[in-house]
């Protein structure tokens, strides 16, 4: 039994296992098999606050890692398999195991939509990313590829500018999907070429990236591109499967919530699953800290 089960540790989760730590509460923080979410993937981390010459995404996690132990927290690097949340105290089971609280923050996160690349998967970080806002300044004067053709990818490809050379737009089908002035945009920057009805087949290098091999859709011809970073922007996936039958879901698979409040009482949610718009490192450890000021005065009320 504790007071407090954290599910999932991104920057959200730690930072709420820090919080409900310090503030002596019995928590329980199940962590997956490498905490750390998003950012441990992020290959250079240079807009989190008190890193002025930036920082590696694991290295910021492993000393928030450190934070969480200090205060008291206890991890377990084990997946949660399925809640209970129909009565108090709420249950979470990890295989076999069955933890109990009668208070639970859930920050699972959201993960990309990838292409499916053996390539992509094994260079994410180093050159591939997701994040324009996140790595966008670490390809000052190169050249970037931007996967996708909706709102999300044609703001990200337009935000890249600000530092790259050139960007090249690559998107599987003859229209953009996004929003008329977002393609006005892109077609007015000098900047942006766009390869409309292409895929990206494979992604080139062996310890960064250094290139991209097209398929022409039309005539199924192949060729190879050279590019120093690949964002892939073809959308987000919900991380909400454990809780389809537990708690209000949105259209989209996301926590319905008022702020971090879901549907139940003392149960919490944080980070990109109730924040669908900026998905940044500060505002996921923002969203934590209220999840676990919540989930303490919850606690103190019961």
């Amino acid at each position: 039994m504790y007071d407090l089960i954290i599910i999932g540790a991104g920057p959200a989760g730690l930072t709420a296992a820090i919080y409900a730590g310090r503030a002596k509460l019995d928590t329980l923080l199940i962590a997956g098999k490498t905490p750390g979410g998003q950012i441990y993937l992020t290959y250079q981390v240079e807009n989190y606050p008190g890193f002025p010459d930036g920082v590696t995404g694991p290295e910021l996690v492993e000393r928030m890692v450190s934070q969480v132990k200090r205060f008291g927290a206890e991890i377990i690097l084990e997946e949660a398999t399925k809640v209970d949340f129909t009565s108090e105290p709420y249950k979470v089971y990890v295989k076999d195991k069955v933890f109990e609280a009668y208070s639970v923050i859930i920050a699972t996160g959201s993960r990309n939509r990838l292409l499916g690349l053996e390539s992509e998967s094994r260079l994410m970080g180093r050159g591939v990313f997701v994040c324009a806002t996140c790595d966008a300044a670490l390809y000052e004067e190169l050249r970037v590829v931007a996967v996708g053709g909706g709102d999300s990818a044609l703001q990200e490809a337009l935000d890249i500018t600000k530092f790259a050379s050139e960007v090249i737009i690559v998107h599987r089908r003859d229209t953009f999907s996004a929003q008329r002035y977002l393609i006005e945009e892109v077609e007015n920057n000098p900047k942006i070429t766009t390869m409309m009805h292409h895929t990206v087949e494979e992604v080139l290098g062996e310890d960064f990236v250094t290139g991209v091999r097209v398929r022409n859709l039309d005539t199924g011809e192949t060729h190879d591109l050279q590019t120093d970073g690949v964002l892939i922007a073809i959308g987000w996936l919900p991380n909400t499967e454990l809780f389809r039958s537990q708690l209000e879901l949105t259209d989209q698979g996301y926590i319905t919530a008022d702020g971090v409040l879901t549907s139940k009482p003392g149960v919490f949610v944080a980070g990109d699953l109730n924040d669908t718009v900026y998905r940044q490192l500060a505002t996921a450890c923002g969203s934590g800290c209220k999840a676990a000021l919540e989930a303490e005065r919850y606690l103190g009320h019961r």
